[in-house]
């Protein structure tokens, strides 16, 4: 865990959150500043500061993120989503913990693809 990381924080529960989902790996909760109207979190409780930065050590636990999104989604009855993962400040990067985000609950535009 790095001791100044606002997520690390909060998988220690010295910051409050909603919770929405847990597990021994991983944790989701709503954001504070939702961009849609359903606007989740789901972020591994082992740092790692970016996408980039996991090593082939970490294959097992990014396929886990995936199927806790899974989770996550079906737990919280939602049916249509778009999951993205920053990785750099440039790709809107916030907070330096490897998380997905989950939108939902609104039309989200356009494909990008």
């Amino acid at each position: 865990m790095a001791e100044n990381c606002i997520f690390c924080r909060i998988v220690k529960e010295e910051i409050p959150s909603t919770k929405v989902y847990e597990s021994d790996e991983f944790i989701a909760f709503t954001d504070i500043n939702p961009a849609a109207p359903v606007h989740l979190l789901v972020v591994p409780k082992r740092h790692i500061p970016r996408l980039s930065d996991a090593t082939p050590d970490d294959e097992g636990l990014l396929g886990r993120l995936l199927l806790a999104v899974g989770e996550v989604v079906r737990k919280n009855n939602i049916d249509d989503y778009r999951l993205i993962i920053n990785d750099g400040p440039g790709a809107g990067q916030t907070v330096f913990h490897l998380h997905a985000h989950i939108l939902s609950g609104r039309q989200l535009g356009e494909k990008l693809l």
